[in-house]
């Protein structure tokens, strides 16, 4: 039976639109129930350095009691000296613009700009995943998965980068997106027009109009302005243009097509990276324009500083190899052996209110849904392996995001990372199970049999996926729990 025109449009929206409220209210209910300063991890750098940003225009320097007087309400005890920092600056210019609307006097101020993020790129990811698979339902699913997952939820609840950084990284991808859409057919048109007889041409169109290039560049640009990671992606995004436009002027029949590919590629390095410069310097503009800043006076001029100060950035990253309890190097990331606990607040009996016998708990726990978990990393080696045998440029553009979002920190193995850091993974993972769950249910030419089959497949993994969302929501929010009710959770000794 056909759908009505009119429940199709209405479908088209509402279906994206409830995914996106339920995401928003996961992350933004109870948001400064935690009210504390994340010191076992960043949030106490990052909402210290941007409150001070705001009237500094650069990091300053904390007396040691500075998180105290902080959450007491008496922000200001933050001095003019500079204050090393490790990380580019927008990331917590975004934190600033939370606290300049609400505030600094409770998490709602310093939280609530990364919880919008989050809730925004569930919506990114659901456009992504429509243009994809070209059904509303799975991009529905993909965006669902993602709105109750535990690691997208608690990374939206707490003021550290990596959910700001998914973001841009979700919006860059979604304009290379767009750009295919527009450039493969105008490969296509413009080298079938260039056919002299049976003749192909032996040069296909450089093309310069990609305004979706340059903004793909602009929001790479920015992710690299709150985590340098974002390099990663810029680069690796920069490689797979070159390479789609390269096998379109093979499938078009241009006959020096490599040689061609080059041309071109000379032609998107100009649209794509000097604009991700320019956003990335551009965020450095309260560094720039002051004089106190880290390093502000290291060179002879201010862009030569900051050079100088990127260097010294650089190595302190990359001599951060002290031990933590929750480090997990990326090796371990699929078996998800460590998930990162990033608060916890234990009472006694008796204490606020606490009347269960072991106590009382809040605890924000960065792991992801275990069953959606397992089965995207399934969903990966599925995709790489569909690829290889359909080559469908589709699978090749999620397999790319995994892979520039992942494979960099195999190559830093004696680097102290964490598990919370796959929150950019995450995504991508995300949409290789989406692919797979599309499989599952079946072609829409497949028997009628088979389809009811794989649909029902399908319905019971998600009811599932949505139980044990519900099950851990209380652990990745900072809800009151019993002490047992936490221990619960802890399926793994290194899950606690």
């Amino acid at each position: 039976m056909t759908m009505d025109p009119r429940a199709q449009r209405l479908y088209r929206w509402l279906g994206l639109a409830l995914v996106v409220v339920l995401a928003g209210v996961l992350r933004l209910w109870n948001l400064a129930a935690a009210h504390d300063l994340m010191n076992q991890f960043d949030e106490t750098y990052y909402v210290k350095d941007a409150w001070s940003m705001l009237h500094l225009g650069y990091e300053g320097s904390w007396p040691s009691d500075g998180n105290a007087s902080f959450l007491s309400g008496h922000p200001d005890v933050f001095t003019s000296n500079p204050s090393f920092v490790v990380h580019p600056p927008l990331g917590k210019w975004i934190i600033t613009l939370g606290m300049l609307v609400l505030g600094p006097e409770s998490g709602w101020g310093w939280r609530i700009t990364t919880a919008l993020l989050g809730t925004a790129s569930v919506l990114v990811l659901m456009l992504i995943a429509k243009r994809l698979t070209r059904s509303t339902t799975f991009a529905v699913v993909a965006g669902l998965l993602m709105a109750v997952d535990g690691l997208a939820i608690s990374m939206s609840r707490v003021a550290l980068l990596d959910t700001s950084l998914t973001f841009f990284v979700l919006l860059a991808f979604l304009f290379v997106l767009r750009d295919r859409e527009r450039t493969m057919t105008r490969i296509a048109t413009t080298v079938a027009a260039r056919y002299d007889g049976d003749q192909p041409p032996s040069w296909g169109p450089v093309l310069w109009n990609r305004p979706w290039i340059i903004a793909a560049g602009a929001a790479l640009g920015a992710a690299s302005a709150v985590k340098w990671s974002g390099a990663w992606v810029l680069a690796g995004l920069g490689i797979y243009l070159v390479v789609t436009d390269a096998l379109a002027r093979r499938r078009a029949g241009v006959q020096f097509w490599p040689t061609d590919a080059v041309r071109q590629g000379l032609a998107t390095f100009v649209l794509f990276v000097p604009v991700a410069v320019v956003v990335y310097v551009a965020s450095w503009t309260g560094w720039l324009v002051t004089d106190g800043g880290y390093d502000r006076h290291a060179g002879g001029n201010a862009l030569q500083s900051l050079w100088l100060y990127h260097e010294a950035m650089y190595r302190s990253s990359a001599g951060i190899t002290g031990g933590h309890a929750y480090a997990s190097p990326a090796w371990q990331w699929p078996l998800l052996l460590r998930p990162t606990g990033v608060y916890w607040h234990l009472d006694a009996l008796g204490a606020n209110g606490c009347a269960a016998d072991n106590g009382c708990a809040q605890v924000i726990s960065t792991i992801p849904n275990p069953l959606v978990w397992y089965a995207g990393v399934a969903a990966v080696l599925y995709l790489a392996y569909r690829f290889v045998v359909a080559r469908d440029w589709r699978y090749a553009l999620v397999l790319t995001g995994v892979a520039v979002t992942y494979v960099p920190w195999l190559f830093l193995p004696t680097r102290t990372v964490f598990q919370f850091y796959t929150v950019l993974i995450l995504p991508f993972m995300l949409l290789a199970l989406t692919f797979a769950l599309r499989d599952i249910a079946g072609r829409p030419d497949a028997p009628s049999y088979r389809r009811l089959t794989g649909q029902r497949l399908v319905i019971v993994f998600l009811a599932v996926a949505l139980a044990l969302a519900a099950f851990w929501y209380p652990v990745i929010s900072a809800m009151d729990v019993t002490y047992d009710f936490w221990h619960l959770h802890a399926w793994m000794t290194g899950w606690i």
